[in-house]
């Protein structure tokens, strides 16, 4: 449609070569991804398991919908914590954001 604006043989020799030059980019693609997404949330998921297999009773935390409260009772997948004097709440214990310092409820 627009071939009038570019000469048929200036065309033609540029689309020869540069196989090795795509796949250079590909790799940098790859490395580029690699560095900046996956490795960084890979380091994020090793933290948070490890943060969610050393609770323990006692423990002040925040879950991810803003909920505070202590663990009271701890077993293999639920934690159950106490938001209230006297109210207790069973959560996942991957739904757990945060450890807080010991104190933080009573500041609140």
């Amino acid at each position: 449609m627009l071939d009038f604006f570019i000469s048929p043989a200036h065309a033609q020799s540029a689309a020869g070569g540069g196989g090795i030059a795509q796949i250079v980019m590909l790799v940098g693609f790859v490395l580029i991804f690699y560095f900046l997404l996956w490795r960084p949330q890979a380091k994020r998921a090793k933290q948070h398991k490890q943060l969610v297999s050393n609770l323990d009773k006692g423990d002040e935390i925040v879950i991810g919908g803003g909920l505070v409260g202590r663990i009271t009772k701890v077993s293999d997948e639920f934690l159950t914590i106490e938001i209230s004097e006297g109210t207790e709440v069973n959560v996942q214990k991957n739904a757990v954001a945060a450890v807080l310092p010991k104190g933080t409820i009573k500041s609140i």
